[in-house]
């Protein structure tokens, strides 16, 4: 075999090498930048429920502690459904793809139920709440990664019917 022939699939090898690392670096560092610990702090999934005011909070792996992030959220939307108190708003809780069935639906409320008392300490009445769990039945990412599940686990504010 050519000599030349070899180092140049070598230094090909190396060069492919390089690539698909820096390839790697750059999406880890995608994932990083996305992901507080393991919270959530993109904006990609988030909607509106009216000018600057997100939809929705999201939770650490397997809590329904609320983040400060989240409480500045609800407070968002605490001040804006005091100004439209004709409306009335449904607390979806939801989980990730990891836990079963069972837990998944209880953690999901649970996480409802955090951002609905901390609505109602903002003056917002509980008729005006309702919550509802749908655990990990209803993933925004179905990706199976911690940038996915970061996204999965919140609570959804949306208008009721």
């Amino acid at each position: 075999m050519n000599l030349g022939k070899i180092y140049k699939n070598i230094f090909l090898v190396i060069f492919l090498g390089f690539v698909l690392s820096a390839c790697a670096t750059q999406t880890a560092q995608k994932i990083d930048s996305q992901i507080q610990g393991d919270v959530y702090t993109g904006t990609d999934t988030v909607e509106y429920l009216a000018d600057g005011v997100p939809d929705r909070v999201f939770f650490a792996t397997n809590e329904s502690v609320l983040t400060t992030a989240s409480r500045e959220t609800l407070r968002k939307q605490a001040s804006w459904l005091r100004k439209n108190s004709e409306i009335t708003v449904v607390l979806e809780g939801h989980a990730d793809e990891r836990g079963t069935r069972e837990y998944n639906l209880a953690l999901g409320e649970r996480r409802a139920n955090a951002a609905k008392d901390y609505l109602m300490t903002y003056g917002i009445s509980s008729s005006r709440i309702s919550v509802i769990s749908y655990g990990k039945e209803r993933p925004v990412d179905s990706g199976s990664n911690p940038l996915a599940w970061s996204k999965n686990r919140r609570s959804v504010t949306v208008k009721a019917n």
